[in-house]
């Protein structure tokens, strides 16, 4: 999954959890801009029964690092229990929602040898997505996990494995990019806006003095347009795709897509030109991991995330995701040396460590899942 562009799209995601648990009682608080952060990569609005939380790091993005997720966590945690607190909103300052998990400070944790701080960090993030996918939040993120060597996580397994046909899998191995109307038409969104109408549609939320998602609905469909995707959509070569992206294993999708290609299909070109950038172990993990996300529950697809990205970060089975950010994101040449180099060389062994429960030295993601329906 990538990156959307914020200026088009609402990011509102009405997931099926509930936005809160029991009727409240509301009170009016202040519409000024709360800055509580010490290095104010957070900001926070309070706004009638809501508050806003503003991811602020303009200058990268507004990728997410560790004091951004657990502020967060903390923030979140706070309003859910405050009765007078009815909903939340989650943006990003200027032009970009967010890129996703800051990737380069992992890199740079990496390289001065410090791996306890990027699995505090993944610890951090994977628990926020739990508490973030289980009480309703505007909220789309995506980063194009492959390309750098690494898999679709932070609950990319769970989501990506429940679009239509096989999408997900497409999605997953490419890291393509899908437009605002594309994410509305397989159900990554609820809303699509013009980007002149989003302080519109804020400012209409911030009047709101409720907790019924149907109020907010109706709210967001005032402003709401009706959209399709362009003719060049890939939902409009789903018959294709799910051709080809049906296959059990990563060489019998390129087989299909080849087969395809040899009949002058150009998007059959494109998409085989893409895989061969990308990290040859790393699609064979991601995969697997959209295939047994499937038929698992959000809590499920996250504690095996983290596994994985543990096992990614530790650098044990391949430096992959390392030599990926240099290539893409440092350095730019966009010449990666991925190890294994070809799909031939990667082993069912190589896989598996990545799915693997980690040593007893390494403790499982812990979820509040007693206190939280699952999320399926």
């Amino acid at each position: 999954m990538q990156s959307f562009k914020s200026t088009s799209i609402l990011r509102h995601f009405l997931q099926k959890s509930r936005l809160v648990s029991q009727s409240r009682s509301f009170c009016g608080v202040s519409s000024n801009v709360l800055i509580d952060e010490p290095e104010n990569t957070v900001l926070v609005e309070g706004k009638a029964s809501s508050r806003t939380a503003i991811l602020n790091r303009p200058h990268v993005l507004n990728a997410i690092n560790y004091s951004i997720a657990s502020r967060l966590m903390k923030l979140y945690k706070s309003w859910e229990d405050d009765p007078d607190i009815g909903f939340v909103v989650l943006k990003g300052n200027d032009r970009a929602f967010s890129a996703g998990g800051d990737i380069v400070s992992l890199y740079n944790l990496l390289k001065q040898g410090n791996f306890q701080d990027c699995k505090e960090f993944c610890w951090t993030m994977y628990s926020l997505v739990y508490v973030v996918g289980t009480y309703l939040k505007p909220h789309v993120f995506a980063t194009p996990e492959t390309l750098i060597g690494y898999h679709p996580d932070a609950g990319a397994s769970f989501y990506l494995s429940r679009l239509p046909g096989y999408l997900g899998e497409y999605l997953a191995l490419t890291g393509d990019k899908i437009s605002g109307a594309e994410m509305i038409s397989c159900g990554l969104a609820t809303h699509y806006s013009h980007s002149a109408k989003i302080h519109l549609i804020e400012e209409q939320l911030g009047t709101l003095i409720t907790d019924d998602p149907s109020v907010i609905e109706r709210s967001l469909g005032n402003w709401g347009e009706i959209v399709h995707p362009d003719p060049a959509s890939i939902l409009h070569r789903v018959e294709t795709l799910d051709k080809c992206f049906s296959h059990d294993t990563v060489e019998e999708i390129i087989d299909a897509l080849e087969s395809e290609a040899a009949k002058q299909d150009a998007w059959c070109v494109a998409t085989l030109r893409k895989l061969q950038e990308t990290s040859p172990l790393s699609l064979k993990v991601s995969l697997r991991s959209i295939r047994e996300g499937r038929h698992q529950t959000l809590d499920q697809c996250l504690r095996r995330e983290y596994r994985m990205s543990v096992q990614a970060l530790s650098g044990q089975i391949t430096s992959d995701f390392c030599e990926g950010v240099r290539a893409r994101l440092v350095d730019r040449d966009l010449a990666p040396k991925w190890n294994p180099p070809t799909l031939e060389k990667v082993t069912s062994d190589m896989v598996d460590q990545y799915f693997s429960p980690l040593t007893a030295f390494e403790p499982e993601l812990e979820l509040p899942t007693q206190q939280r329906e699952a999320f399926t």
